[in-house]
């Protein structure tokens, strides 16, 4: 079912607010660029600073901008179990075609806690549902076995977003799971080599700058052109490793805005890029042919 490159969108502001204009014009670059889909409200997305009522405007808007081209996996994933089930019913309204769930940070549940929790997320929606296992930033992993679990008493709990950084984790997840379910890694620099061990593509911070570039690169792994698709994954590496120099999405929104997409805007506790960093970044998208 979700195979290819999602594309975890940036929430571009201005001035503080939202900016809807280089939204829709971010995801018209999208879908020119040839990626299967989109993926608002994220981490990417700056989920954590965006009030209840921001978050569904950039769905709404993502639904909108997107026309049913593309998919759009909406983020409505929170460490509140009532809280994720109101954003997800309310993604469901808006058209969203999936969403993708965080494992809850901070409080850290237990393995059950975390079966229970995505039970009654899926209880509660039809759409499909993607599960999202990040244990840097959440504290804590979905484990092999509870996704089994999840796969088989859930059937709208049909693929997972992969960020653990380790190849043996496909491996475990792509013989505990069936094939039906879908594993898509959660970082750029690993999309080969997890495609390579059973994933289906990425949810990429990458493809907000080369949409073009990293489908491509992902379409010939997939297709089993994996010399191509290695050549791309080198050419690129540099590009995908600066793209977390600083804590995402600041490089990526930095780079966005040298090319005259968004402004730079993020929202405190995040701040601008250091000027070394900017510089080294910088001459990285040059070089790559990536700044204009």
């Amino acid at each position: 079912m979700f195979s290819g490159t999602y594309t975890a969108l940036v929430t571009p502001f201005r001035n503080e607010a939202f900016d809807k204009a280089a939204f829709a014009t971010l995801i018209e670059s999208q879908i020119a660029g040839g990626v299967d889909g989109i993926v608002p409200v994220g981490t990417t997305g700056e989920s954590p600073t965006l009030d209840h009522d921001e978050h569904l405007q950039v769905i709404k808007e993502a639904v909108k901008a997107a026309k049913g081209r593309v998919k759009v996996i909406a983020g409505t994933g929170s460490n509140s179990t009532a809280e994720a089930i109101d954003l997800t019913v309310a993604a469901e309204k808006a058209g969203a075609d999936a969403t993708l769930q965080v494992a809850p940070y901070y409080n850290k549940p237990s393995q059950e806690g975390l079966f229970l929790h995505f039970s009654k997320i899926a209880e509660a929606s039809k759409i499909p549902i993607i599960l999202y296992s990040i244990p840097g930033r959440c504290g804590i992993e979905i484990s092999t076995e509870t996704v089994k679990r999840l796969a088989k008493a859930c059937p709208t709990i049909v693929a997972i977003k992969e960020a653990g950084g380790t190849v043996e984790r496909v491996h475990a997840l792509r013989h505990a799971v069936p094939d039906s379910f879908d594993i898509l890694s959660g970082d750029d620099s690993l999309t080969i080599p997890f495609i390579a061990s059973g994933a289906r593509g990425v949810v990429s911070v990458a493809s907000n700058l080369a949409p073009k570039e990293v489908s491509d690169m992902v379409r010939a792994a997939l297709e089993g052109d994996f010399a191509t698709a290695r050549a791309a994954h080198e050419r690129y590496y540099a590009f995908f490793k600066e793209l977390f120099v600083e804590p995402n999405p600041v490089p990526i929104k930095f780079a966005l805005a040298s090319k005259g997409l968004i402004a730079p805007d993020v929202r405190l506790p995040l701040c601008q890029m250091s000027v070394p960093n900017q510089h080294r970044l910088t001459a990285i998208i040059k070089a790559l042919g990536l700044a204009s």
